[in-house]
């Protein structure tokens, strides 16, 4: 089964302080301003030019056992440093779990 991966907290672009949630992250929200994205239903603004792998990294590290749909369609992991992000895409990072 997979089930969509912990949603990284929103970050506020533009300055001022920041929310801060009750157990911070791994790595730092992206806010770069270029274009928008929404990762797991969240609005990210990204840097133009940013590819799949490099968001992967950025919220999930290494990207063990995490699958990418972008506008519901399932990448290929060998895809993700190829494809680029594009303005308005929906990407859900997805994790595998056991049990039934």
């Amino acid at each position: 089964a997979l089930r969509a991966a912990a949603r990284p907290p929103p970050r506020l672009c533009g300055g001022g302080p920041q929310p801060s949630p009750p157990q911070a992250p791994t790595t730092a929200p992206i806010c770069r301003g270029d274009m928008r994205i929404s990762v797991n239903g969240a609005a990210r603004e990204l840097g133009a030019g940013q590819t799949v792998a490099e968001l992967v990294a950025e919220l999930a590290g290494d990207g063990r056992g995490i699958a990418v749909a972008i506008d519901g369609s399932v990448l290929p992991r060998g895809q993700w440093s190829l494809r680029t992000l594009r303005d308005g895409d929906s990407v859900e990072l997805l994790t595998a779990v056991q049990g039934g």
